[in-house]
């Protein structure tokens, strides 16, 4: 080649034409690619490094997420609350890295900040008003797991420091109030399962028994050590701050069909810990506690169940159309003061031609525990309502605004009735902005 080249000022000059040509088209890509107009990256594609570092193995996951919310009505003060969230992840193909084939790495840390409107402003709600406050106003080591692929991706598994939510009753967080959003068990059971950003040592073994379904069971580490706010500084811990009282065992099975371009996701699953849980109501010698005292009496285990239903009802694809929801989650009566959770609604996807934008609706049901309620009745009698039958009653619609792809700014009017499922508590009208930056 190089010999023709020599002999041939012709040969040269059309390889030069084409470097020149393959140098242009590379720097179109990366000039789109920084667009921000389209560009999923507010910081751009960093002049192409990124798209290579991906080739590479190599990805990044930088993001900013922001709630404020304004209480008009409920509580004893009409307040303004902003509270937030810092994302810094990256991922590692270990196939592409090392020739590792089958290998992914995950390492993502969080750090939240700010207050939270529904405990300044005693509204008494059970469910955050503000989805991204809690667990500590702190870092957090979130993901640092292993996945191995085997049979061509079929059987997975993966152990590290995981959340629970990420595999088992994954759901999205569009919406501020915690009703609507991530994995529902975790916000009924949240002393046990655990969700983002706090994360626990896990494994989890997952099989695709078709294109379109799938079973999973994972095992996850309890330690209420981790989520303990008074000890926040274990969170960012990678060892084990000691505490732990079992196992959180939970069971998935999975359908995800497509029918005409519409996706659906269908989920039905199970968990069993293994800790000593504490009975809401009853003492070691089931008196009730709140009248005589003493320790609370211990139960071997936890458990309950839940569905996810997800069904996209119009569009050409994906990201376009409307999508209609249904969660619902269930918990042992005997440990769970929050014993059931039901939530439906429905996001539509790219309204009014604009890519990127979203409307959300969804009305939920936050259910008290009836022996928790008795436990409260004898505490203070007349506190609950019979006829709201304890439930927390929870609405919210939004409309999210995507000036260019990497920034949202997402409005929303949330409304709740009882707040902490007792009608001595006035509802709460608030207005809520929910924001994100993806770096």
């Amino acid at each position: 080649m190089a010999s023709t080249l020599r002999k041939n000022p012709l040969a040269w000059a059309a390889a030069v034409a084409g470097l020149s040509m393959s140098l242009g088209l590379v720097a179109q890509q990366a000039q789109a690619a920084d667009d921000l107009s389209t560009s999923p990256y507010l910081f751009g594609d960093w002049n192409g490094e990124r798209t290579r570092l991906a080739d590479d193995g190599v990805t990044f996951n930088f993001g900013y997420g922001g709630e404020a919310a304004h209480n008009f009505s409920g509580g004893d003060a009409h307040l303004t609350r902003y509270t937030d969230q810092w994302v810094l992840g990256a991922g590692f193909d270990l196939g592409k890295l090392w020739g590792w084939n089958g290998a992914t790495f995950q390492i993502t840390v969080t750090d939240r900040n700010g207050r939270n409107l529904g405990a300044d402003a005693n509204i008494g709600n059970n469910q955050l008003i503000q989805e991204v406050y809690g667990r500590g106003q702190t870092w957090h080591l979130t993901q640092f797991w292993l996945k191995q692929a085997f049979f061509d991706g079929k059987l997975t598994w993966k152990f590290g420091r995981a959340t629970v939510g990420e595999d088992f009753a994954s759901f999205s967080c569009d919406f501020q109030n915690l009703t609507f959003c991530g994995s529902q068990p975790g916000n009924i059971v949240g002393n046990y399962w655990v969700n983002w950003p706090t994360s626990q040592w896990a494994t989890v073994l997952r099989l695709n028994t078709t294109d379109q379904t799938y079973m999973q069971i994972g095992a996850y580490q309890v330690n209420p050590n981790y989520i303990n706010e008074n000890q926040t500084s274990n969170a960012l811990k990678l060892n084990n701050p000691g505490g732990t009282t079992g196992a959180l065992i939970p069971v998935e099975f999975g359908w995800t069909p497509s029918v005409d371009g519409l996706a659906g996701s269908y989920k039905i699953g199970g968990w069993y810990n293994n800790s000593k849980n504490a009975d809401i109501r009853l003492n070691t010698n089931r008196d009730p506690l709140v009248l005589v005292g003493g320790d609370p009496l211990q139960h071997d285990s936890a458990y309950g169940g839940y569905i996810n239903f997800m069904q996209q009802i119009t569009g050409s694809d994906a990201a376009h159309g409307a999508s209609l929801f249904l969660n619902i989650s269930q918990a042992d009566k005997a440990t769970a003061a929050t014993d059931r959770q039901i939530s439906f609604g429905m996001e539509y996807k790219a309204p009014f031609n604009r890519p990127n934008d979203m409307i959300g609706v969804a009305y939920g049901l936050n259910h008290l525990n009836g022996r928790s309620a008795a436990y409260q009745e004898m505490y203070n009698p007349g506190n609950l309502n019979s006829t709201n039958g304890g439930n927390e009653i929870v609405s919210e619609v939004f409309y999210s605004w995507s000036p260019i792809p990497s920034i949202f700014l997402r409005p929303n009017l949330q409304y709740i009735v009882h707040p902490g499922g007792t009608t001595q508590n006035d509802n709460a009208f608030v207005l809520g902005l929910k924001t994100g930056f993806t770096f």
